[in-house]
């Protein structure tokens, strides 16, 4: 985008950037850029009025305004040096300020001087600009001007001839001048000022795009109630859930797959199977916990309980199951999932100081991790609370007793699938006619 100040000639650039410090804020470079163009721009116009009263015979008038450039010149070169804008300021606005009263009364007054105190007038405004909120440079020019007033009689009777051409010329120039003059500071203001407003609202877009950004990854890693609760400040958290459940699913042969398959192959295969697995986890508002390899856990009624729990994880079981069969390996070959289901209650919390996350504990994350190592290819295996709890609504093929590492002799269940109407027996009956019919208990 193309400013305004980059259109001013070079020198006014300079200018604009004599008395900024690195450190300056952005209020401070406005104030000095606009002190330092503005004294800059009176002290070019100065010229003129040098010119034209040597012209017309009044060196001690011509003095006047010299004297201002002078002090201008002066002042920027210290200005230069110090970076310091208090002192440079004061000094400039007294200038502005009483010079042209002096020249005024050095012509003979209001008449005579064709009104040239009328550009002390800006000061005020000019001092604004300048960051000076005080209403004193304002008492001041009432004061001059009244003064002016006053002594207008005595200084008409002392006034030094000037034509009625020259003077008629000179008002036109005091007139338009300080509006010339404050309308250029306006302008300038102004367009800084826009410019750092649209900076800003550039800077707080770009901190709104990250933080969106930070709390997408945050989600990613942290359930949204948990994230809430570090944001509100929350530095331990951890709570006791008395019923969720829990699935693993593990792809089988991933094993030796991996080592046939070279590395970007490999985790584009995972990557494919899990996105996936991601996608039906979200859609069915249950909450995925972590990765371990080929390994993917997920669990239902964390963090906000919710009734449906042991459907709902079941159900995606399932789906995992109806999707891993259509991912082909790059060699074509199908992949298949064991998966491992139990209920109960668990420790949930947040772990970790920097590389933190959420994780689940408890006899029900062993259990049914066991049911996944020791389950069935393309099954969904699950303990006989589960499939107790379930079989309203789920059918289930009664396995024979599985030794499960850490946990003994195990009665455990393979999911068939969702009822499509009630069942015609109750589990307890239907387990006591298998056990009758010379299951291996």
């Amino acid at each position: 985008m193309v400013l305004w100040t980059d259109r001013l000639p070079v020198v006014f650039q300079r200018l604009a950037a004599l008395g900024v410090d690195e450190t300056d804020p952005e209020e401070v470079r406005l104030d000095k850029a606009m002190l330092t163009l503005v004294a800059s721009l009176l002290a070019a116009m100065a010229c003129a009025w040098v010119a034209i009263y040597l012209a017309i015979g009044l060196p001690r008038s011509a003095a006047i305004p010299f004297v201002y450039q002078i002090c201008v010149v002066a002042s920027l070169v210290w200005f230069a040096r110090t970076k310091s804008i208090r002192a440079i300021r004061m000094v400039l606005l007294v200038l502005m300020l009483v010079l042209p009263f002096a020249l005024q009364w050095s012509l003979g007054g209001f008449a005579n001087g064709s009104a040239v105190a009328v550009w002390a007038g800006i000061t005020p405004v000019l001092a604004y600009l300048f960051g000076v909120r005080s209403w004193v440079s304002l008492f001041a020019f009432v004061a001059l001007l009244g003064v002016s007033g006053v002594f207008e009689t005595t200084l008409a009777g002392s006034a030094p001839h000037i034509g009625s051409g020259v003077r008629a010329a000179l008002f036109v120039i005091n007139g338009a001048g300080p509006a010339i003059v404050a309308f250029l500071a306006l302008l300038y203001f102004a367009t800084e000022r826009d410019r750092t407003r649209d900076a800003l609202v550039h800077e707080h877009r770009l901190l709104e795009a990250e933080q969106a950004r930070s709390e997408r990854l945050l989600l990613n890693i942290l359930p949204a109630p948990i994230a809430e609760q570090l944001r509100d400040g929350a530095t331990t958290i951890a709570e006791s859930q008395p019923e969720v459940t829990v699935l693993f699913a593990d792809i089988v042969g991933f094993t030796p797959l991996a080592e046939d398959l070279g590395a970007q192959s490999l985790v584009d295969l995972l990557n494919e199977v899990f996105v996936v697995f991601d996608d039906l986890a979200e859609a069915a508002g249950l909450e995925k916990i972590k990765t371990i390899g080929d390994a993917y856990m997920v669990v239902g009624g964390l963090p906000t309980p919710r009734a449906d729990h042991l459907s709902a994880v079941l159900e995606l079981g399932i789906e995992m199951c109806n999707a891993i069969s259509e991912v082909r390996t790059p060699h074509g070959e199908p992949l298949q999932l064991r998966i491992g289901i139990d209920a109960g209650p668990v420790v949930a919390g947040v772990i970790g100081r920097r590389k933190f996350s959420y994780d689940v504990w408890g006899d029900t994350v062993n259990t049914a991790s066991r049911m996944e190592s020791h389950g069935v290819l393309g099954r969904v295996q699950v303990t006989e609370r589960v499939a107790r709890a379930a079989w309203a609504r789920f059918d289930f093929e009664l396995r024979r007793s599985v030794v499960i590492k850490g946990k003994g002799t195990m009665t455990t269940f393979l999911l068939i699938g969702a009822r499509p109407s009630s069942p015609a027996m109750s589990f307890d009956a239907m387990f006591d006619t298998l056990v009758g019919e010379g299951d291996d208990l």
